[in-house]
């Protein structure tokens, strides 16, 4: 027996038979690969998604750091506010975020150290610079304006102490709240509140806090909180990150031994 096609071809019923089995089969392989290939294909539930990186990080808790060549470079202090002697030979800049968590760490638990053993003995003066990091810190540059209108009245290092202690109380604050906690805190200092209102809220100091980002991204600054140890005359030397006291002791010892 035969079967007619249409386009009028004839084939043998048994040629047709297989000729069906065969196209069967290799519908059933192709579906089989197909299967295959697509489930080599589909996303890994282990898959690393790759997210945009911010323009500035804070530097490593413990970062690397290789403070062995004195950069010759003249670190303008300014009017920025210094803590210790003015003759001191020493001078520890620190370009530092109120809201940067490693720039907490270092006030925590090595800041009183530097004090009580180089700053407070008259060996090193302390000058701290402002570099807010405002892709990832939204409240910095508020915390920075705030610290500056209390350095007007004389209060600075009082109201950066109160910053960094309180650091979880205001780091994740809307920009209403945060100002407010800001301002409530100036009078319980004991400020001027009208003063201090007025300075905050007109963002006095902005261009002041922004010389300070600006030179630090010049002397390489790329995270906070970086240092720089030495002087004008000799160079300074750069430690990055919230190291122990130990590298700060090191390098102030060698500074002044120098």
């Amino acid at each position: 027996m035969s079967v007619k096609l249409s386009g009028d071809i004839t084939i043998k019923k048994s040629t047709y038979n297989r000729l069906i089995v065969g196209i069967v089969a290799a519908l059933v392989v192709a579906a089989f690969l197909g299967g295959y290939m697509v489930g080599n294909f589909s996303p890994s539930k282990n898959a690393v998604v790759n997210t945009p990186i911010p323009t500035y990080v804070p530097s490593p808790a413990i970062a690397p750091t290789q403070p062995n060549t004195l950069a010759k470079i003249s670190i303008s202090i300014g009017d920025s506010p210094v803590m210790g002697s003015s003759s001191a030979s020493v001078t520890m800049v620190e370009f530092s975020d109120f809201q940067c968590p490693f720039c907490g760490a270092f006030f925590s638990q090595t800041f009183s150290q530097v004090e009580k053993n180089y700053i407070d003995s008259g060996k090193v003066k302390f000058v701290f610079k402002n570099m807010p990091l405002t892709s990832i810190h939204p409240n910095a540059l508020e915390a920075s304006l705030a610290a500056e209108c209390a350095n007007e009245q004389g209060k600075f290092w009082q109201y950066h102490d109160w910053l960094f202690t309180n650091q979880n109380s205001w780091v994740n604050l809307n920009s209403t709240d945060v100002t407010k906690a800001f301002k409530q805190y100036a009078s319980m200092l004991g400020l001027d509140a009208n003063s201090f209102d007025s300075c905050l809220d007109s963002e006095k100091y902005s261009t002041a806090v922004n010389k300070d980002s600006q030179d630090g991204a010049t002397y390489g600054v790329t995270g906070t909180p970086t240092f720089f140890v030495g002087n004008d005359q000799k160079g300074y030397v750069t430690i990055s990150g919230a190291q122990p006291f130990s590298v700060f002791q090191q390098q102030l010892d060698s500074q002044l031994s120098g």
